[in-house]
């Protein structure tokens, strides 16, 4: 099977508006030492929701949309596990609960390096147990997908494969994966392509294994698990990354529907052009089947 395979041919139109974005946009890199991560942090927002479960407390900003929810979308946001913040989502967010129907619950996780693996992922299941437990009371519905980007693709898998282990995940009705992060040990071709990255030293640089399915979920057990939305550019450094955690899926028995964009690279749905409004309306329609 080839790439193309996974590409929608109407996304051509929009091919060459996507290049001219690239060349316009160079190669950017995110914060390669603690002094430059410094100076790419935002301060967090003052107005979160902290909700508790199982003895364990996260803030998390709950973005309703117009009219009844169908469901509840656990969003988990972008930033390499050491920066970024719920906040920073909150208009696109916004326009997803309007959208699909749904409320979004964005969770503020801890950061690294101050706050290292497993710290986010702690986080992440918090937040996914407080829906198992309080959405239907809360919100009116139980139905719940999750979704994130990039390392929160990577926290997606991570509290799932916790759920699957207290029986939890058949109550996920879905999961959203944009290019995610999921090798990060540095064995596998597509890991050594990041290996060097600084986002793995402060998040797992202490980790003698980095092949800990809480850390690189490619090497996890993935049995069990619900159906995935995983979308990606084909010009992302991390996207052998996703094909191998694709053919992972499948391979325990899941459902994937891969969606690959062309001339798009890592973070192409921030972007306000014709590739990225695409790939949401793919993302939209896929969440809006799951909450019918």
């Amino acid at each position: 099977m080839r790439l193309e395979s996974f590409i929608d041919p109407k996304l051509a139109a929009h091919v060459e508006e996507s290049r001219r974005t690239n060349a316009e946009r160079g190669v950017r890199r995110g914060p390669g030492n603690a002094d430059e991560l410094r100076s790419f942090r935002v301060a967090p927002a003052e107005d979160n929701t902290v909700v508790e479960a199982r003895g364990r407390e996260v803030p998390v900003r709950i973005l309703r949309p117009e009219g009844t929810p169908r469901g509840v979308y656990l969003d988990f946001h972008a930033g390499g596990f050491f920066m970024g913040s719920a906040a920073q989502d909150d208009a696109r967010n916004q326009r997803l609960a309007n959208a699909v129907g749904a409320v979004v619950v964005s969770v503020d996780y801890r950061l690294a390096p101050e706050h290292p693996w497993p710290a986010a992922p702690d986080d992440a299941e918090t937040a996914a147990l407080w829906l198992l437990d309080q959405a239907e009371e809360q919100f009116g519905t139980d139905r719940l997908v999750i979704g994130g980007f990039s390392a929160g693709s990577t926290l997606v898998v991570t509290t799932l494969l916790r759920l699957r282990d207290r029986g939890e995940a058949a109550r996920v009705a879905g999961a959203v994966l944009q290019a995610g992060t999921y090798d990060m040990s540095g064995l596998t071709p597509a890991g050594r392509a990041i290996a060097n990255e600084y986002f793995i030293e402060a998040y797992a640089g202490h980790v003698q294994d980095r092949t800990h399915p809480d850390i690189s979920p490619v090497y996890g057990d993935l049995r069990g698990l619900p159906e995935f939305l995983m979308v990606v550019g084909d010009q992302d450094v991390i996207l052998e990354d996703n094909l191998a955690m694709a053919a992972r899926i499948v391979g325990a028995g899941g459902e994937v529907d891969l969606k690959i964009y062309p001339e798009s690279r890592h973070g192409f749905t921030n972007r306000d052009n014709g590739m990225a409004r695409a790939a949401w309306r793919d993302i939209e329609q896929w969440l809006a089947a799951r909450f019918s």
